[in-house]
């Protein structure tokens, strides 16, 4: 296989800090893999062996509850780092990861964590700033499960979605990454039946456009308004 190149990982915030040699010292260690659409890279419990850094595409975090559901936690996009058990100073990871779209990862050996805070400026302060973001996000979603009612979660899981990945488009505002009535399902704790009428809804009051895996958002504000989100 060819040498990863440097300018994959220049600017990326773990790395950004780092020299083009420091960048290559770093790849020279990484393993590249592409995944399908609906590939589970690890799962939840399982050994903690590797970190990931995710180059293109989009991934699920899905956590199990006691009574055996699975609920979406967060997505993951582009340049973020994934799977960084040692962060938490697990030695299992304690959620799965699984493709939203066709994805490109790299990877590292979790026993190269270590070496990498100390040695490469920046790395484990950026890793601990995404570690507190993604605990504060999921924080949000378990509130929100626990607290609103269903068309306020529903509004406000396609909010933020739409703010993490959205590009625009003739209709609006789309959403880049396959997403099923399900998925929305298990993001926002209540049936596929309950997702499915409001999308109808809303689609029929112009709000949002939804076909097979694929959710354009018409109306932005109205979806704000929905969510109850302060603007």
């Amino acid at each position: 296989m060819s040498k990863l190149d440097e300018s994959l990982l220049i600017g990326m915030p773990p790395f950004s800090r780092l020299s083009r040699a420091q960048i290559r010292e770093i790849l020279d260690h990484a393993t590249s893999r592409r995944y399908d659409e609906g590939a589970t890279i690890f799962s939840e419990g399982q050994e903690a062996d590797r970190f990931f850094l995710l180059l293109d595409g989009f991934l699920r975090v899905v956590r199990s509850t006691p009574d055996g559901d699975q609920v979406i936690v967060l997505h993951i996009s582009p340049g973020q780092l994934f799977g960084i058990a040692p962060a938490l100073q697990r030695d299992t990871y304690p959620a799965s990861a699984v493709t939203a779209a066709e994805s490109i990862a790299l990877s590292w050996p979790v026993n190269l964590w270590p070496e990498f805070s100390a040695t490469y400026e920046g790395f484990a302060t950026e890793s601990y700033k995404t570690l507190g973001r993604r605990l504060g996000q999921i924080q949000e979603t378990l509130t929100e499960m626990a607290t609103q009612a269903v068309e306020k979660r529903v509004a406000s899981a396609l909010l933020r979605m739409v703010n993490q990945s959205g590009r625009k488009s003739d209709a609006g505002i789309e959403i880049a990454f396959p997403v099923t009535r399900q998925n929305i399902s298990d993001m926002t704790g209540t049936t596929l039946h309950t997702v499915s009428r409001l999308l109808s809804a809303w689609e029929r009051n112009g709000v949002v456009s939804s076909r097979r895996k694929h959710i354009v958002v018409t109306d932005p504000h109205a979806l704000v308004l929905l969510s109850g989100i302060q603007s």
